[in-house]
Parts: C-alpha cells; structure tokens; sequence
C-alpha cells in the first residue's frame, strides 16, 4: 500500500478500517470480512446483518487496492459468477455501493447509480436464471462453430448436441476442443461429459468427468450425442446457478 495514493487507508491502519470509517461518515451500517488479498490492502463488505434480498444470495463485495494509482476495484459475485466489476478512486462510492449491491438492487440500477460499475452479458443472463445462462452460453458455442470453418467436425457435433434436448439443457463450454457440458452454471462447475471431435483419422470419442477416460467411441456427431446421452446420469435435470457453496 502506498501511502501517498491511499493517505486515508495507511491513516486508518488498513483498508477494513477506513471503510469501517467511511461508513460512519455516511451513518450506513455494513459488516466486513477478510478479504482475498490480505486485511492490508483487501476487505469484503457483507450484506448487513438481517438483510433479506430478494434473488440468489449474493456474496461480500470485495474491494482491493490498485499499485498503479489512486483506485479501488470492487468485485460483486453470486452463485459462481461474477455479475459486478468496477474502480473508483472514492471509498464513500465503494461503501455506497456495497450497500446497494447487499440489498439486492439489480446490475441496471446498480450501473444507473453507480457509473463505475459495469456487468457482462453473461451476469445480465444469471439474473434471468439458469435457462437463461446456458441459452447464451449455446449461442457462443454455436457462433465458435461457426467462426471454426476449418472443424467441420467440430461444428457437426456442435450442431448435434444443440439439437439434443437432454444435451441443449446442460451448460456447454468449449476447452481444448472439447464439447464440455456441466449440471450447473458458474465457477466452480465440474463437467459430467465431454465429447471430443473426430480428428486426425481418430473417430469422436465420449468421455464421462470428473473421473475417467473414454467411455465410448463413434464415426459420426449424431452417433456421439447419442451415447453421451446414454452415459448421463439417469436423474440430470437442467442446469441450475452455481451451488450452495458459492452462495
């Protein structure tokens, strides 16, 4: 921390303490809790203590410094997604926001009162449900096809699985060339099946996670849909948002 940049943080001891301080000056209350970067330089800032949103639960707003200049960067998440990204170089603006952001108020009042703050399609998705989420998550993977005119395996699987209704419900991903496709949205979320193209002479290859290698083989994308459709487990339903633990 430098002190020249952040006089009001080194003057309180540490950046907790001046936003405990900044909320005194504005007569709100917040409770906060460690924070991802060490007590010096990082805090959280929790929903205040009976505080009922209506929604997802929303996890502590975390604030850290910049070393660059002058700023505060906030982070707002909820069930494994980032939903609010920002920087101010006001902490009052940080306390005013934290509050906001605890009560529940939806990302477009919280970028109406808050110009530094921003939110991605992706977040704007999670507030609509997880329906929502992996319908525009099946759109960029579908647009990746697209933008792939090389893999034309790539693309044939893509355009199997998404006609797939026990596939098309799941939340899709792309790694290493691999159609992964998780029972929940968010990050942490552990694929349950992955189908790899057929490429290089070698046919698609169907793969079960978070154990194990290749459960089954087939010469065709329809044919690799079908098994991994097989190879579900029996009681997957649709996707849902993140888990409890990331609440």
């Amino acid at each position: 921390m430098n002190p020249d940049l952040y006089p009001d943080v080194a003057a309180a001891g540490s950046l907790a303490a001046a936003l405990e301080s900044a909320a005194a000056e504005l007569a709100v209350d917040i409770t906060l809790v460690p924070g991802t970067w060490g007590d010096a330089a990082s805090a959280g800032i929790a929903p205040p203590a009976g505080a009922v949103p209506s929604g997802p639960v929303r996890r502590p707003l975390q604030v850290h410094l910049s070393a660059a200049g002058r700023s505060f960067g906030v982070s707002g998440r909820s069930l494994g997604a980032e939903l609010i990204t920002g920087w101010t170089a006001e902490l009052r603006d940080v306390v005013r926001a934290a509050v906001a952001w605890g009560s529940g108020r939806s990302l477009a009042e919280l970028r109406g009162r808050f110009p530094f703050l921003s939110s991605s399609e992706l977040a704007e998705a999670h507030e609509h449900g997880a329906a929502a989420v992996v319908g525009l998550q099946w759109r960029w993977v579908r647009e990746r096809a697209l933008g792939e005119a090389e893999s034309t395996e790539f693309g044939l699987l893509v355009a199997a699985a998404g006609a797939e209704p026990r596939l098309r419900q799941l939340s899709p991903a792309v790694s290493h060339g691999r159609l992964l496709l998780a029972g929940r949205t968010g990050f942490p979320s552990e694929p349950v099946i992955a189908i790899v193209p057929a490429d290089d002479g070698r046919s698609y290859r169907v793969r079960r996670f978070p154990h194990g290698g290749v459960v089954a083989e087939a010469g065709t994308a329809a044919e690799a849909v079908a098994l991994a459709v097989a190879h579900l487990p029996a009681d997957l339903g649709p996707a849902v948002l993140g888990s409890d633990e990331d609440a």
